[in-house]
């Protein structure tokens, strides 16, 4: 069986400051996470998240739950 390779994206919202984080949404179907990594340290930690956390978080953050006060 191979394994199948994160393919990482930053957000296009990212202004390129460089205090990112990368995700690779590939493997949503097929493993049902998405992993996320700092974009700073491509060898660091990857943190997987499950797809319904993942998606919970972002449509969070659309709703600005946590913008600063």
């Amino acid at each position: 069986m191979k394994t199948e390779s994160p393919r990482w994206f930053t957000s296009s919202y990212s202004s390129n400051g460089g205090d990112c984080v990368e995700v690779a949404v590939n493997l949503v179907a097929s493993q049902g996470i998405v992993p996320v990594r700092d974009s700073k340290n491509v060898d660091g930690p990857v943190v997987d998240v499950r797809t319904a956390a993942f998606s919970a978080f972002v449509t969070g953050v659309q709703a600005g739950k946590f913008d600063a006060a």
